[in-house]
């Protein structure tokens, strides 16, 4: 008896042990499987950020059905009391981006000028074939157009002043009075550069993105070797001497604006002090909004993202500022922070699993929730601010309540993409809800980012700044450009007509000066009327 007794109690404790390492083995699986769907999660994000589209109607890239368990989140089992849209639970599609209508071969040519060009036949074949009778013109048939190039030409102008003396006051006191024509103030001393060819090289590295350097071969094409060096003098003297007051007039109508928009990006700059060659600065940028009376880009290099710079920056504005979810715009005083539905969207996306949809992916309802409140807010878009205001009032704000009522359901798991984009809505409350108090305030950062591509663009091509001194010229001559591009301008042609008139103001030129040649200045505005006649 005290055998069996025995036995049976080692049966148990062998059973036990077993039992036990079964829910070893369980809770082992079950955290590999929790690992393994973060990984996918991981790899598919990089998969679309590598290979995907820019917008976001995007196919993702793995697309096979039968992985579908491996992909879904952990949080596909919704809580059925949780509020879910009235929309039907059909998969979410991308945002669509419309397609632009095609142009016609008129409405392609119709901003170029026109030269008519007449063939006509040789004298000795203006007589009838068969009778010899000369022959009568009686009408002109379109035959062909042809888009055709002008290659830019250089030339070297040569100033010469006359002199002029008084024949009478050299003869009655022997000292002729003389006089002599002024000559227009050089941008640079002792140098070759003009407004045009400063403003040339300008244009197509700040608007174009041509780096110094293949303007360098361009310019050896003409005839002439401009080495890089030479080049990049003529953009950063130009700059510090003469466009650094239009800078601080531009920022000072900034401030005065109602609403801004702020965005920074990376750049990488050479000869910073206490700073190795590949450490990563900001390029920072700062738009009026588009219901602002005065359309502004102002650029601003700084050595780091600190939000102290954007303190410093917007010392004095008490508007709106519009920014994504960055903490640092925190310390900027006297201002009324607003959020990024944009930003927020993309955090939905982002955390979307391959075919979501409303049933069973949270991150698909709340992506749907921020494509109601774009549909909304497209019907007021071109709403009087008040108006605006006033049906945002109406439909936007039960829409952004019931959005945030179901956002309290939601608990994501742990690292996940899910995490972040509720971390980021539920952390950017206050500032993605003040839109609805502000009809001139946009529901997006958008202005920002698209002023701000051109820089990242261009960043592409020359990589990096050469110095502290080159990045500072940068911002301003970015400034400049994309300003003008604001206001309907052509770069080329305002930054020819400034550098024309600047150094005939002198080195501290007076504001009201200054102000005939901002942009919205009708000496400005009648640039582009004179390019459409």
């Amino acid at each position: 008896m005290a055998n069996r007794a025995a036995q049976k109690q080692n049966s148990r404790a062998q059973i036990q042990a077993l039992e036990d390492a079964l829910k070893q083995k369980d809770a082992k699986i079950a955290e590999l499987e929790q690992r393994l769907d973060r990984l996918t999660e991981l790899l598919v994000n990089a998969q679309r950020a590598r290979f995907g589209q820019s917008s976001e109607k995007q196919k993702y890239v793995m697309k096979n059905a039968k992985q579908m368990s491996f992909f879904n989140e952990a949080e596909t089992e919704q809580n059925p009391k949780a509020p879910e849209p009235t929309e039907e639970s059909v998969t979410v599609a991308m945002h669509q981006r419309r397609k632009k209508a095609k142009r016609t071969y008129n409405e392609l040519l119709e901003a170029l000028p026109e030269e008519e060009v007449f063939l006509d036949l040789p004298e000795e074949q203006k007589n009838c074939p068969k009778c010899g009778m000369q022959l009568k013109r009686i009408g002109k048939k379109y035959v062909k157009s042809e888009l055709v190039l002008i290659p830019e030409t250089v030339k070297i102008l040569r100033y010469y002043t006359y002199t002029y003396a008084c024949p009478s006051c050299e003869k009655d006191t022997g000292y002729a009075t003389i006089r002599c024509a002024a000559a227009p103030p050089s941008l640079m001393k002792h140098s070759l550069a003009s407004p045009s060819t400063v403003a040339d090289v300008m244009v197509k590295k700040y608007a174009d993105g041509l780096p110094l350097a293949r303007q360098e071969k361009i310019w050896k094409r003409h005839g002439l070797e401009l080495s890089r060096a030479t080049l990049a003098n003529w953009v950063i003297q130009t700059t510090q001497n003469w466009l650094k007051p239009m800078y601080r007039q531009l920022k000072k109508h900034l401030l005065e604006q109602n609403v801004i928009h702020a965005d920074e990006t990376v750049v990488q700059v050479h000869g910073e002090e206490g700073k190795p060659a590949t450490s990563e600065s900001r390029m920072w940028v700062y738009a009026s909004g588009k219901r602002c009376s005065k359309q502004i880009r102002c650029f601003e290099y700084q050595p780091d993202r600190s939000g102290d710079r954007a303190k410093t920056f917007l010392k004095g504005f008490n508007g709106c500022l519009v920014t994504d979810g960055y903490s640092g715009y925190n310390k900027v005083e006297g201002v009324i922070r607003c959020g990024c539905w944009a930003h927020m969207k993309r955090k939905w996306r982002e955390a979307m699993p391959d075919g979501a949809t409303v049933k069973n992916s949270k991150s698909a309802v709340g992506y749907s929730y921020c494509n109601r409140i774009f549909a909304w807010e497209k019907k007021c878009a071109e709403f009087p601010n008040e108006r605006r205001k006033e049906f945002r009032k109406l439909k936007l704000e039960p829409l952004v309540e019931e959005y945030y009522l179901w956002l309290n359901t939601v608990n994501p798991e742990e690292g996940s993409k899910l995490e972040e984009a509720v971390t980021y809505a539920r952390n950017q409350k206050a500032s993605l809800c003040t839109f609805l108090d502000h009809g001139e305030v946009d529901i997006s950062n958008n202005l920002a980012e698209n002023a701000i591509r051109p820089f990242v663009v261009g960043r592409k091509n020359w990589l990096f700044c050469d110095s502290v001194k080159g990045a500072d010229s940068s911002a301003i001559v970015y400034t400049l450009v994309e300003t003008a591009k604001a206001n309907g301008l052509d770069p080329y042609d305002y930054l020819l007509r400034i550098l024309t008139w600047l150094p005939c103001f002198g080195k501290t030129p007076a504001a009201e000066k200054l102000e005939t040649l901002m942009p919205w200045h009708p000496n400005m505005q009648a640039l582009n009327e004179a390019a459409d006649i």
